[in-house]
């Protein structure tokens, strides 16, 4: 109980503690729980340090239970270890190991020359769902990304025309807004942009909005899009007085022409999570560089006959050649399905 303790904790950050993970901390002494904390953003106390202030000297001799292994090095924070040995605890319980290159291990390896006891596994599974845009960030270089759409139920986007308002119901539309308040971007082609004129921001519940991005070559976005402002990554042939346009009406304007550029230059801006909301062009140039970590689709119960589909470019051949998704969750959302997995 007290690791999911802790995991509760954590999770109470979501959306707010990049480039950092969310992790929770509780102090346990003779089953009586004497301290609690949680990472609430970068820069601020580390859950474990809360948790010690909160227990003062009911710390000494206490089990510390953690989502993620404590750090050994000094960042925009003190290192948690030293903190941990000097209050006395006697045994640390970490759901799991910290993949950053300047952790990875060196955390337990520190608590255990120390002469504290050290387990690392109880709860791991739920640690790196909790954590796994971080895990992505940490193991792969760039932000995990998240792609969404939502389609009638023979698979089509949007009319044939491109008008895709609205496919799916309040209650998935909710739910959307509520994933772009956890993540830190959200991105869309241009081509979006002038079928759609989308503000992308989170208006149907509370909270801050994700940085938006626009994957935008020539620079088409219109300088009074409701999207500004944005980022906007443009290719290097962009007509300079489009990139002028648009940095006067407020946009952030970066040469980042590619999946792959477009993620470094978010990456390097402190973003773990993007969430890819189309179009299929797009989507389909991030898919088939592999670059789709995990999908969630809404599935309206409504028949459009053709029209634009999820996915652009070219598919496989073969049925047997298809991708597979693993920890598939669906649920109802009103009249909708919501279906989502990750990415074998």
């Amino acid at each position: 109980m007290s690791m999911e303790r802790a995991l509760a904790l954590a999770a109470r950050a979501e959306g707010r503690t990049a480039p950092n993970p969310m992790v929770g901390a509780v102090l346990v002494r003779q089953g009586e729980v004497v301290g609690e904390g949680y990472h609430h953003a970068a820069g601020q106390p580390h859950a474990e340090a809360l948790a010690l202030a909160a227990a003062e000297e009911r710390a000494r001799g206490a089990t510390l239970y953690v989502t993620l292994e404590p750090c050994n090095h000094q960042g925009r924070t003190p290192p948690c270890v030293p903190a941990v040995v000097r209050a006395g605890v006697r045994r640390v319980v970490v759901a799991m190991e910290d993949p950053d290159p300047r952790v990875r291990g060196a955390g337990v390896a520190a608590l255990r020359a120390a002469g504290l006891e050290v387990e690392v596994g109880p709860g791991a599974a739920a640690a790196l769902h909790l954590n796994r845009w971080y895990v992505t960030s940490r193991t792969l270089g760039r932000p995990r990304v998240l792609y969404k759409w939502a389609a009638t139920l023979d698979g089509a986007v949007a009319t044939r025309a491109g008008d895709s308002r609205w496919v799916s119901g309040e209650a998935a539309r909710r739910e959307v807004h509520r994933w772009r308040r956890r993540l830190d971007a959200v991105l869309v082609g241009v081509g979006t942009v002038l079928a759609d004129d989308p503000a992308l921001t989170v208006r149907l519940v509370r909270g801050r909005n994700p940085l938006r991005v626009v994957a935008d070559r020539q620079a088409r976005t219109p300088p009074g899009a409701r999207i500004l402002p944005a980022l906007i990554c443009v290719g290097p042939t962009a007509p300079a007085e489009r990139v002028a346009a648009l940095r006067r009406a407020g946009a952030e304007v970066v040469v980042a022409p590619s999946p792959r550029e477009i993620l470094a230059e978010l990456g390097g801006r402190g973003c773990l999570g993007v969430l890819l909301e189309g179009g299929p062009t797009l989507a389909g140039a991030f898919w088939a560089e592999g670059l789709v970590d995990e999908v969630t689709a809404v599935i309206a119960p409504r028949l459009l006959g053709p029209g634009l589909q999820p996915l652009g470019g070219l598919g496989p051949a073969r049925m047997a050649e298809a991708t597979g998704l693993r920890d598939l969750r669906v649920r109802r959302l009103g009249a909708d399905l919501w279906i989502s997995g990750m990415v074998r």
